[in-house]
């Protein structure tokens, strides 16, 4: 079995390479799941009836709905950030 390590205890760049390129992978998997999150609630919360065009209504509602999340995200995140900046409290 191949080691983690270089023969120095160092890391393996190409190992180091393959975790960032999982995290990246993560990301997008939460970012996609996250959209279709929205893509669900909004559609069931503006689209009264689907049809071949959207009328200015829904597609109104439907920024304005998208909006609130994206703005709700980012307070929860930025919140998250300043709580793990004061060390958990």
């Amino acid at each position: 079995m191949a080691e983690l390590g270089g023969p120095d205890g160092g890391r393996d760049p190409a190992v180091s390479e393959l975790q960032r390129l999982v995290a990246a992978e993560q990301q997008r998997a939460q970012f996609t799941a996250q959209v279709h999150n929205f893509m669900d609630v909004c559609w069931d919360k503006c689209v009264d009836k689907p049809g071949s065009k959207l009328d200015s209504r829904t597609e109104g509602c439907l920024a304005s709905c998208v909006e609130r999340f994206i703005d709700t995200t980012l307070s929860i995140t930025n919140r998250f950030a300043q709580i793990v900046q004061k060390g958990g409290h």
